[in-house]
């Protein structure tokens, strides 16, 4: 068949080109399996989340305590919890980019 400007459809008509081989195939996957995925890739990040909200609380309850001058220690040391956790995930996703792709 040909159109208007003598154009052959012949190879629309048996459907779409073929997908290239390197186009990645993605399972579906629960949040809990990404995040064991993801912990196992980088297990430093969780772990600088849960020092930085152990840290939080434990300055929290030394506020409401009146202990000024510890909650002020802990929020500083907050604050060292999350820099760590930001240089870890940045770590982790430079280890990620560095790595060659299967």
């Amino acid at each position: 068949r040909r159109g208007a400007r003598g154009v052959t459809f012949a190879a629309m008509e048996t459907g779409p080109p073929p997908l290239p081989e390197l186009v990645p195939v993605f399972r579906d996957e629960s949040f809990s399996d990404k995040f064991v995925r993801k912990t196992r890739e980088n297990p430093l990040v969780p772990l600088g989340c849960l020092c930085t909200a152990a840290v939080l609380v434990w300055g929290l309850v030394s506020f409401k305590r009146g202990n000024v001058r510890r909650s002020q220690l802990l929020m500083r040391a907050r604050v060292a919890a999350q820099g760590f956790t930001v240089v870890a995930l940045l770590g982790g996703m430079a280890l990620a980019a560095a790595r060659p792709r299967q």
